[in-house]
């Protein structure tokens, strides 16, 4: 159970990283990170592996994005 909502929290973060990538909604990734995070901590808490790495794919992401547009350092 834990690792479906670990997935579906990833995919939704996911399509919203996306968007987030357009100019000027960068500040998105800011709000996706804790999110991405909720839905890793449920993927620890389950057996399968999937939930908790899309949820891996979409931190790094969105940090990523950060470190280019000026977010973090």
């Amino acid at each position: 159970m834990f690792n479906v909502a670990s997935v579906a929290i990833g995919v939704i973060a996911f399509i919203a990283s996306l968007v987030a990538f357009l100019p000027l909604l960068g500040w998105a990734n800011w709000f996706l990170i804790p999110v991405a995070l909720i839905g890793l901590i449920l993927g620890v808490m389950s057996r399968s592996t999937a939930g908790r790495n899309l949820n891996i794919v979409v931190l790094i992401i969105c940090a990523l994005r950060l470190m280019l547009g000026g977010g973090i350092f």
